[in-house]
């Protein structure tokens, strides 16, 4: 039976243009077909060697690199990406600390020693700025947007008894409308947002990193753990494609469409 939900719509676009650190909020995104948003996840940072080669980029687990999962630390960075000059900037406890163009090798230099010299009992190698172009650094190998249904989050709260800020899971789009869970019947279906068809492809299973407090660096929930034990997965949030590009907007209404019977 295809899928049939009320009416929903975004409340929040972001993108995350260095992993791990920190999310950038937006009021309007171009999607391309089979692209991410623009510059999401475009360089990570390697944690030491981790073997990628630029010239033939190839999927790693995010374990190569810096990431909340282990190290919630990085929310004590505040970060801002800027398309234009490709500028990083890092502002750690309330003034600009780093900054470099991340284009260039002296502009990458500058993240790099700012990493090892202020966290060097933090990380296990030597920090090195990574970047292919086309490349995305997902914690999934094919080039997806995430979506996060708001209501589910309710649900968690009323599981694990607190508060749970959604940036905890790091999606690219929020919808609210849509009840609790039911964008897990989404898969295989294809979601419009005016002219803009995506189509999911895969339910998130969520990690230990959805434990830390985004505004605080706390691991202080165990949500996966929660979700497993009410639920019998840790399964947060869907995966789409982009199959028709287009802009889209912060209070877009998204809706599913049916799936075509062959």
């Amino acid at each position: 039976m295809p899928a049939t939900a009320p009416p929903a719509r975004i409340t929040g676009i972001y993108r995350y243009p260095v992993k791990g650190l920190t999310p950038e909020p937006l009021a309007r995104a171009e999607l391309s077909p089979g692209q991410t948003l623009l510059a999401d996840r475009r360089y990570a940072i390697e944690n030491g060697p981790s073997g990628f080669d630029p010239a033939e980029p190839k999927w790693l687990p995010k374990l190569h690199f810096l990431m909340l999962m282990r190290d919630e630390w990085l929310v004590g960075l505040r970060t801002h990406f800027d398309d234009s000059s490709n500028v990083l900037s890092i502002n750690h406890n309330g003034r600009i600390v780093a900054q470099g163009n991340l284009a260039t090798q002296e502009g990458r230099a500058a993240i790099e020693n700012f990493f090892a010299s202020t966290f060097p009992d933090l990380i296990k190698g030597p920090p090195k700025v990574l970047e292919s172009p086309g490349h995305s650094f997902s914690d999934v190998a094919r080039k997806v947007v995430s979506i996060i249904n708001l209501a589910s989050v309710h649900a968690i709260e009323d599981m694990v008894g607190a508060p749970v800020h959604p940036l905890r899971f790091r999606a690219n789009l929020y919808v609210e409308g849509w009840p609790a869970w039911h964008e897990f019947d989404l898969v295989d279906h294809t979601l419009a947002i005016g002219d803009v068809r995506l189509k999911v492809v895969k339910r998130i299973v969520r990690c230990a990193a959805v434990n830390v407090d985004p505004d605080t660096a706390a691991r202080d929930l165990a949500i996966p753990t929660a979700l497993q034990r009410r639920l019998g997965h840790a399964d947060c949030g869907i995966y789409a494609e982009v199959i028709e590009g287009g802009t889209i907007s912060a209070g877009d209404t998204i809706a599913a469409e049916q799936l075509e019977l062959l």
